[in-house]
């Protein structure tokens, strides 16, 4: 939700429209806007957007969405929460090859994770609102609209 929001601000930042409200993005993301002002707390704490109360506020970017990595997004929102989940209370010590187990399928996990984080780290927050804005248009050409009738 939380990259759904941010490529929604930098549409708006490059169709030079006004700032969007915590309500508009819920409608679009199909939440409670109390779900989307958590979110954008996180956000703001981390640095990549700034809102405005009032008359006229909203949110906005806090700095360029090419300076924004989608690692960025996940990192602000999900601080310190594990990809995949682990053993809740560890392996048995009891077990001879639960420690060998646990042992192994950390290296497994730990190598997926960073790939993962590497893969969002290789985007932009940019990148990924040019990318969807492409896919719009395609979507709404004449000619799509004219075969598919």
């Amino acid at each position: 939700m939380a990259a759904h929001m941010l490529g929604m601000l930098a549409c708006a930042e490059r169709e030079a429209c006004d700032s969007l409200t915590s309500e508009s993005m819920a409608r679009s993301i199909q939440t409670n806007p109390v779900v989307v002002r958590r979110l954008l707390r996180d956000l703001a704490r981390a640095g990549l957007v700034e809102t405005k109360r009032g008359v006229g506020g909203g949110v906005s970017l806090a700095r360029s969405a090419e300076d924004i990595t989608l690692r960025d997004v996940y990192e602000a929102v999900e601080e310190d929460a594990e990809l995949l989940g682990r053993y809740p209370s560890g392996p048995s010590p009891l077990c001879r090859y639960a420690p060998l187990v646990a042992e192994y399928l950390e290296g497994v996990v730990g190598r997926a994770e960073a790939a993962f984080k590497e893969s969002l780290a290789a985007t932009t927050v940019a990148q990924m609102s040019r990318e969807l804005g492409a896919r719009a248009r395609r979507k709404s050409s004449p000619r799509r609209r004219a075969s598919a009738g």
